[in-house]
């Protein structure tokens, strides 16, 4: 009796599984500050999606700029996720018991109750196994995010009705198409997901050198889950690729047509244009007369049909603005994610009528991919 007791309680408050619906929204990082609703409706996206650095809460509370706008967005008619952000590069994770961990719990404390029940998906983590040490990567890190869910559960359980709308995933995986980052650690992360019945599936980040890299993303997680969960790309690109190629010269059509020397490299190209910003046409066809850039331009289109083949896919999110962080002091080690931007602010001028760029690769492909 007591069994089917608990087994009511649990269905009485946790909400209706998210379905597979393989949306595709615009992934806004922790730049709360350039989500714009214009450009959101040219491109007909529906979600948004802003991580929230947990080290920027105070315990004891305070405005926040990404959760105002997550709730605004919300509020709009937008569906959101909010991805909660851990930060360790510098020392272990802290011991369940210890003041630093008391200190985390306390930030949840001021987090949780303004967006439980209002935005509609809730990550906890980010990227885990990149933010921080690669000796601290074992059991510590499972210890430490298997108890600021449990903290997250409590909570909902606690505060939210059957009706609440917040979904809870675990984020984010990285490099899984690496050997060496299929882990015990990660094997425990997943094993945690499958068992805990209000999670309901796993975030993958495929920041990968080709399209093909993103295949054991999917099959690490997929077989490690429950059939009745889904999972999350919130971030995705080939931005590996795209820094492979940041050293090598720029294409010969290129360097004709704008009398350019030969041996100009990618990278200072892109340099120029994040100076004194580029006319779309000579950005277009610094793109289009690339080979290694052109022959990819329908990734977005490609990797989402790879995510949607396996009906598991939740919402996938997508970067949708240059920001200045992207192109400050753009350099020939500087990861050049302004190439996988939406919206192209930075390094294109505006348009006659004032209006933003738009990247030719992804937009119309961002448009089509909102029809399904």
């Amino acid at each position: 009796m007591r069994k089917i007791y608990l087994l009511c309680a649990a269905l009485l408050i946790s909400p209706a599984p998210l379905l597979a619906q393989g949306a595709l929204g615009a992934n806004f990082n922790e730049h709360f500050e350039d989500v714009d609703y214009p450009h959101l409706k040219r491109a007909n996206a529906e979600w948004i999606r802003l991580f929230l650095p947990m080290p920027r809460i105070s315990p004891r509370g305070g405005a926040n700029g990404t959760l105002s706008t997550i709730l605004e967005a919300g509020a709009k008619g937008y569906k959101t996720i909010l991805t909660l952000k851990w930060l360790f590069p510098n020392r272990d994770f802290p011991q369940p018991g210890s003041a630093d961990f008391q200190q985390q719990l306390a930030r949840l404390d001021q987090v949780l109750p303004q967006v439980m029940g209002k935005v509609d998906i809730l990550v906890i983590g980010n990227e885990p196994y990149i933010e921080s040490r690669p000796q601290d990567r074992n059991a510590d890190l499972n210890t430490f995010y298997e108890g600021m869910a449990a903290k997250v559960i409590a909570y909902r359980k606690a505060h939210c009705s059957r009706e609440c709308k917040t979904h809870l995933y675990m984020g984010a995986l990285n490099r899984l198409d690496l050997p060496k980052n299929r882990t015990p650690s990660t094997a425990r992360w997943m094993a945690f997901v499958k068992a805990t019945p209000d999670i309901e599936g796993v975030d993958i980040h495929p920041h990968v050198p080709s399209l093909e890299a993103s295949r054991p993303f999917l099959d690490y997680i997929l077989p490690r889950m429950r059939p009745d969960q889904t999972f999350l790309v919130t971030e995705f690109s080939l931005v590996t690729w795209w820094r492979q190629n940041m050293h090598k010269p720029i294409s010969a059509a290129y360097a004709a047509k704008y009398n350019l020397p030969r041996n100009r490299l990618n990278w200072q190209v892109i340099r120029a244009a994040t100076l004194h910003p580029f006319p779309r046409q000579r950005w277009d066809n610094f793109l289009a007369l690339s080979p290694w850039f052109e022959s990819r331009q329908h990734y977005l289109r490609n990797q989402m049909k790879i995510f949607r083949d396996t009906g598991r896919l939740a919402v996938a999110t997508y970067g949708f603005e240059q920001n200045v962080q992207m192109t400050r002091n753009f350099g020939p080690d500087k990861i050049p994610w302004l190439l996988n931007s939406v919206y192209l602010s930075y390094t294109v001028q505006p348009d006659t009528g004032g209006g933003t760029a738009v990247n030719p690769a992804w937009f119309n492909d961002f448009r089509a991919l909102q029809n399904k």
